[in-house]
């Protein structure tokens, strides 16, 4: 079925109107994430995302991503679970690109799919070797179809 706006199925999700914001956000600043394993998991994410772009001390090392950024941090109990990030990647191609590269470096993960999340998106989960979930995705926009 080819998505509309205001269709049914896309009304079913989405207020409409939106309701009115309580507070003026410029944006989400980006999810930390603390590892007790943190060796382990920054040698994980430098293999999937390069050498991180910010390093403070010997327990803080981040990526700038987009307009935010993502920190890993040395502590905690195991690692990040009962949560999700999302990476919103520039097109289809590179959130499954993306989502490619975690899987090659020992991640897990669906096949891709289309869905609707507020608006049709390639949707590429994935999840780290030591249960952190991320939710790689990008717009598909109107002419596509959902799966």
């Amino acid at each position: 079925m080819d998505y509309h706006p205001h269709d049914e199925i896309h009304d079913s999700y989405v207020a409409f109107p939106a309701p009115e914001p309580r507070f003026r956000f410029r944006r989400a600043g980006g999810p930390v994430l603390f590892f007790s394993e943190y060796p382990q998991a920054l040698a994980f994410y430098i293999e999937v995302l390069g050498e991180p772009g910010y390093a403070e001390g010997t327990g803080t090392r981040g990526w700038i991503i987009g307009e935010s950024y993502l920190t890993l941090l040395r502590g905690g109990d195991g690692a990040p679970r009962n949560t999700e990030i999302g990476l919103v990647m520039a097109t289809p191609e590179e959130a499954e690109r993306l989502q490619a590269a975690f899987i090659a470096a020992g991640g897990s993960g669906d096949d891709p799919s289309d869905q609707l999340m507020y608006e049709p998106v390639r949707f590429c989960p994935v999840t780290d070797p030591f249960g952190t979930s991320l939710l790689i995705y990008a717009p598909l926009g109107d002419q596509s179809g959902l799966a």
